[in-house]
């Protein structure tokens, strides 16, 4: 595999790193600083907070799977791994991690990582991967003026029918709610579909991420605010509303937008009029609002996390973006289009997939959807130019654990003992003169096979819970329990 090329930036490249242990953030941020401006967090409710004071998102992180309350399991590192996308959909993140099992690694790229580092990792590698991850960026970047075909990729059936929901909701003035999952391309739909495809086109499109800014800073932003509103406004200026113009202000993660302004964007749907923060005069806005969200509205209205009222006038159209394992053949459309846009924008030749390799994409249920299908894309682009990617290859690259489509069972594992053994077993036990206990006898034999599985696996504990038939969340809890038990 080639290194990744330099990419040129106009300054440093802003790095995050997410680490527990101050020793490590330390020493990362003296060997990275001659290359990038370096900030750290120490935890995962610390890195949401800190991102959303930023005044620029960074560019790329490294991110330790295991982070505190649990910093001896994988679950921290892997829930935030969303969360920066949602806050920062263009960075790039690396995981850095001690839990160097490749599942773990498959499981945070399915979540939106593109690469993964094990502890030790030495400098010169640990830039290499980082080159590459700032590699993969600069590839959106370039790839970024360049719109989908006015229609959607794919042929299915759910594709089929949300192109012809768009078609009719295109030129209509009233809101549309897009629903989807992470990484299905709700953006992608809202500005290619129901923006630059519509009478619309000519006039601004305008995002506003409601996850990604701190919630005092959403009024002024979307309303603007008036010279002296407040500590620091030293002068007028606009918002989104009326930046948007005649066009289309788009909405994304609405499910975050705080309660008490839920009532204002209300009024600006009913009526269009708005105030900049500090004026008392009227404005009038004629932009069409589009929404987006992978939360369920309908739940969090019952809930009382969300305006009843504003669901339904946000819903006015509403469309659903289908998961990508509902698309089956689209996959390989999809394939096909980013393997030929990013080889070229690389200048590298595109690589093919082996029969066997091809199979497997097709039945994989990519859960980070076309997200998680481009990243793969992306880095078999960079690791195979030119050449036929097999079965086992593609295996390295996904997350198949708990994948009922693509699981098969591992061979050489020992045959079960009889029904007639097994009940033997436990009379020849229970008739012995010694007091028997379930309980004791129950958690013994879990810890046998729990110790079992990981010799057999040795160490690696994703291997192990597949050995075992549960997940890897299921074997750490057990694991602490049969602990505590000693």
């Amino acid at each position: 595999m080639t290194d990744a090329p330099e990419t040129v930036w106009p300054e440093k490249p802003l790095l995050l790193v997410v680490d527990d242990d101050p020793l490590i953030s330390d020493t990362l941020s003296f060997s990275l600083t001659s290359s990038y401006e370096v900030i750290t967090s120490h935890s995962r409710p610390h890195c949401i907070q800190l991102l959303r004071q930023l005044r620029r998102s960074p560019d790329v992180a490294l991110v330790d799977l295991g982070l505190p309350p649990f910093p001896h399991r994988p679950d921290e590192g892997l829930a935030l791994i969303p969360e920066l996308l949602k806050l920062a959909p263009s960075i790039k993140i690396v995981v850095l991690s001690g839990q160097s099992d490749a599942d773990n690694a498959r499981h945070a790229r399915t979540l939106g990582a593109v690469d993964f580092v094990a502890k030790p990792c030495n400098p010169p590698e640990l830039q290499r991967v980082l080159r590459r991850a700032l590699s993969y960026r600069a590839l959106d970047e370039a790839s970024a003026p360049e719109r989908i075909p006015p229609s959607l990729i794919g042929d299915s059936a759910a594709i089929r029918k949300l192109r012809l929901q768009l078609q009719q909701y295109a030129n209509s003035p009233f809101p549309v709610l897009i629903e989807g999952e992470s990484g299905s391309g709700k953006e992608i739909v809202a500005s290619q579909c129901l923006h630059y495809d519509t009478q619309r086109s000519t006039q601004p499109f305008l995002a506003l991420n409601c996850a990604a800014i701190s919630p005092n800073l959403v009024e002024p932003t979307l309303f603007g605010y008036a010279k002296g509103a407040f500590t620091g406004a030293t002068m007028a200026k606009s918002g989104y509303f009326e930046d948007a113009a005649e066009g289309t202000l788009f909405l994304d993660e609405i499910g975050e937008l705080p309660l008490e302004l839920q009532a204002k964007l209300l009024r600006v749907l009913e009526n269009g009029e708005y105030q900049r923060v500090g004026e008392t005069s009227k404005r009038l806005s004629r932009a069409r609002i589009i929404a987006a969200t992978n939360r369920d509205l309908r739940k969090e209205v019952r809930t009382g996390n969300f305006r009843a009222d504003l669901y339904h006038r946000l819903s006015v159209f509403s469309v659903s973006v289908p998961p990508l394992r509902d698309m089956e053949g689209d996959k390989l459309l999809l394939l096909d289009h980013f393997r030929q846009r990013y080889a070229t924008q690389s200048r590298q030749i595109p690589f093919a997939l082996s029969e066997e390799a091809e199979s497997l994409w097709t039945a994989y249920g990519f859960p980070g959807n076309v997200r998680e299908l481009r990243n793969i894309v992306i880095r078999l682009t960079a690791k195979f130019p030119g050449q036929t990617v097999s079965r086992r290859a593609l295996e390295d690259e996904l997350d198949l654990q708990d994948d009922p489509r693509v699981s098969a069972p591992l061979d050489g594992q020992p045959a079960a003992a009889t029904n007639e053994t097994l009940v033997a077993e436990a009379s020849r036990r229970l008739q012995k003169t010694e007091p028997f206990n379930l309980d004791q006898l129950l958690a013994e034999t879990e810890r046998n096979y729990i110790e079992a599985a990981l010799r057999l696996a040795h160490g690696n504990v994703s291997q192990a819970a597949r050995l075992l038939g549960i997940n890897r969340t299921t074997l750490y809890n057990r694991m602490e329990a049969s602990a505590r038990g000693h």
